[in-house]
This record gives structure tokens, C-alpha cells and sequence, in this order.
């Protein structure tokens, strides 16, 4: 598979909603693969398509896992909420402090097309509600309380 170039904030295609994926064509495998070894390359928790310039509804989600492919995911229900330090590959470097539902049910395709519901607390649910905004042309640093903040990676100090 091959990396693809992360969108940064101010990127057009970032703020477009995206359309839903018809069918599994080769080409949409590909951009599965390419999605997946990216976001492990940028050290992610996740990474939708517009961020690398492609306006499908798909994501990819790895919160230690394996990673979870969702083809148009639709959130059926949320409960609860956390508050808690959010960042984004398209906006390297910085983090927020963002209040999100504690739980998720999504349904969605998976990377066989097959229909599928999954529920998610805490970081995944976190990362769910992170990465279906992006596919509505929306971004974390929306909701943010208080301003955004550097962030320190370990392998910097």
C-alpha cells in the first residue's frame, strides 16, 4: 500500500461532506490500505477520507485493537459524555479539550461491504463521533472549550 499526504486545516476539502460509497470497487480497497498504513504512519487513532483528499464517506479507526474499517457510518445512538484533550492528524502539533458522548452505537459497512453495528465507549466512541464529523465537512477544533493547546510528544522531550 502507499501513504497519502494528510490535508491540513484551511484545506477546502476538509469542510465538503462526503459522498457515500456504492459499491467495493478496487479502487476503494486500495484507499482502505493506503487510509490504514497512513494513520499508523502519523501515529493516528483514526483518519477519514476527506483528509487525504477524497470525498467518500469511509473511515479508519485503530485504538490498540486492529484496525476497524467503517464504509458509511451512520450513528444510531449516543449516551453519557466525556470531556477530554482531542487532537487530529490534519492539525499536527495541537490538541483541544472537547466534550463528546461517553458511547456510540454505529452501524456501517465494513471492509468486506457487509452491514455491520458496533458500540463504543470512551476513546472509540470518542474517536467515532472525531471521525463521522469529518465525513460532514466538520472539524474537532469546532468544539473545542477554551482554546487549542501545543502538544508534547514523547520522542520530542
Amino acid at each position: 500500500m502507499a501513504l497519502r499526504t494528510v490535508r491540513l486545516l484551511g484545506d477546502p476539502v476538509l469542510r465538503k461532506k462526503c459522498k457515500e460509497v456504492t459499491e467495493l470497487t478496487p479502487k476503494i480497497r486500495t484507499l482502505i490500505g493506503d487510509m490504514v498504513d497512513t494513520m499508523y504512519e502519523a501515529n493516528g487513532v483514526g483518519l477519514a477520507a476527506p483528509q487525504v483528499g477524497i470525498l467518500r464517506r469511509l473511515v479508519v479507526i485503530d485504538i490498540g485493537d486492529g484496525p476497524i474499517v467503517m464504509i458509511n457510518p451512520v450513528i444510531l445512538e449516543t449516551s453519557g459524555e466525556q470531556t477530554g484533550d482531542e487532537g487530529c492528524l490534519s492539525l499536527p502539533g495541537k490538541a483541544g479539550v472537547v466534550t463528546r458522548p461517553n458511547y456510540v452505537k454505529v452501524r456501517f459497512r465494513n471492509d468486506e461491504f457487509e452491514e455491520s453495528e458496533l458500540e463504543g465507549t470512551e476513546l472509540l466512541a470518542r474517536a467515532i463521533c472525531h471521525e463521522v464529523d469529518h465525513l460532514d465537512g466538520h472539524m474537532y477544533t469546532e468544539k473545542v472549550e477554551g482554546g487549542l493547546h501545543d502538544v508534547v510528544y514523547e520522542d520530542d522531550e
